[in-house]
């Protein structure tokens, strides 16, 4: 059986994508850096294995990547979900926190990129889908660098695309819209049902409808689209 990677996949849109995976037969390596407890239940409920790692650490990534080939094999499908956001003016933006987004969101995906691709590339086959976001396709007020963040993302993952291409290896990306997560907590009900109001199919995102893209992309059904950005929102941008 092959096997899969999903980083930040203890909760939310994470979660759903390594329950989908498991459905799908993959073994999947359930990568963490808070969530002990969750991801160790996850990770025995759906037959895989959980891996602590800051991906924003290359040293811990090569650690995790090092564990999970030596207990489940190496990684053929890739998913970076592991992000960050903070919500405020662009005024009140601190060095800090600009360079914490990306480290994260941006070095976190190069990172385990580079790790997982030592394999990718000998056995000249794989399958990566990084998570971006509808604000790295249109910007999102009061989240600049969340949104510089996940445009960073969406360059990379075409850029990659190309140059992976030749050496069958797929790289692909994922840009939900609003979704019900723990990263989304500050929005009021008022404020979803405005977001409601403005997308076409009438409803708020599940993070099962991001992990039904990912799941389709990471596999054999998708092998001619490469370098794609599907975004999954609803209809709220088109």
């Amino acid at each position: 059986m092959a096997v899969a990677l999903v980083t930040g996949g203890s909760r939310g849109i994470g979660e759903a994508i390594c329950r989908r995976l498991a459905d799908e037969g993959y073994i999947v390596a359930v990568n963490y850096k808070n969530s002990a407890e969750k991801a160790e239940a996850l990770a025995a409920e759906i037959g895989g294995r959980a891996y602590r790692a800051d991906v924003s650490q290359y040293d811990e990534v090569c650690a995790m990547f090092d564990s999970v080939e030596r207990e489940l094999g190496s990684v053929e499908v890739l998913v970076n979900n592991a992000a960050i956001s903070v919500v405020g003016v662009f005024q009140d933006c601190t060095d800090e926190e600009w360079e914490k987004i990306f480290k994260v969101n941006v070095k976190g995906v190069f990172n385990c990129c580079k790790r997982a691709l030592s394999n990718m590339l000998n056995k000249q086959h794989g399958s990566i889908v990084n998570i971006s976001s509808i604000w790295g396709v249109t910007g999102g007020s009061c989240e600049c660098h969340y949104s510089a963040a996940k445009a960073a993302v969406i360059g990379y993952t075409k850029s990659m695309a190309k140059e992976l291409g030749p050496s069958g290896i797929r790289v692909n990306c994922v840009a939900p819209g609003a979704v019900k997560t723990d990263m989304n907590a500050h929005l009021s009900k008022e404020d979803w049902d405005g977001i409601i109001e403005e997308t076409p199919v009438g409803r708020i995102g599940a993070p099962e409808d991001i992990a039904e893209a990912v799941v389709f992309l990471a596999g054999e059904k998708a092998s001619y689209i490469t370098g794609a950005v599907l975004n999954v929102n609803g209809g709220s941008v088109i």
